[in-house]
C-alpha cells in the first residue's frame, strides 16, 4: 500500500478512537448510575473496543498503533470518570448531568474521583490500559 493511502488512514482512525472513547464513556456513566458504583471493570471494555477500533481502521502494527489504543482507552477512563462524578453531583444541586459536566472544574473531579475510586477500581483502570497496549499492538 502507498504512503499516502496509509497517512488518509490516519484521520479515520482518529474519529473512530474519538467516538469510541466517548461512546463507552457515556454507556460507562449510565451503567455507574444505574450501580450505584464506579464499575472500574468498564475500562477492560473500553480497551476491547479501543483495540477493535484500530484494527477496524486497518493501522499498520507496532507501537503507534498501540499508543492510539492506549490514548483512546485513557480518554474514555476520563471521560467517563468525570461523566460520573459529574452526575453524582447534578442530582442535589438540581441540575441536569451535562450543566453539572460543564461546571465541575479539574481539581474538584480530580478530587471526588480520587475519594469514589478505591484500590480495586484503580486496579481496574491500571488493567484497561494495560490490555489496551497489548490488545492493539
Amino acid at each position: 500500500m502507498s504512503e499516502p493511502a496509509r497517512a488518509r488512514r490516519w484521520p479515520l482512525a482518529i474519529g473512530l478512537l474519538l467516538l469510541g472513547s466517548a461512546g463507552i464513556a457515556a454507556a460507562w456513566i449510565l451503567l455507574a448510575d444505574a450501580l450505584g458504583a464506579q464499575g472500574a471493570w468498564m475500562a477492560v471494555v473500553a480497551a476491547l473496543d479501543a483495540a477493535l477500533l484500530v484494527r477496524l481502521a486497518r493501522l499498520r502494527p507496532g507501537l503507534v498503533r498501540a499508543l492510539a489504543g492506549t490514548a483512546a482507552t485513557l480518554l474514555a477512563i476520563v471521560i467517563a470518570n468525570w461523566g460520573i462524578v459529574a452526575t453524582q453531583l447534578a442530582r442535589p444541586m438540581g441540575l441536569m448531568p451535562w450543566e453539572s459536566a460543564l461546571k465541575l472544574g479539574p481539581h474538584h473531579a480530580w478530587t471526588l474521583a480520587g475519594l469514589a475510586n478505591t484500590p480495586a477500581d484503580l486496579a481496574w483502570l491500571g488493567a484497561g490500559l494495560v490490555i489496551a497496549a497489548v490488545l492493539a499492538r
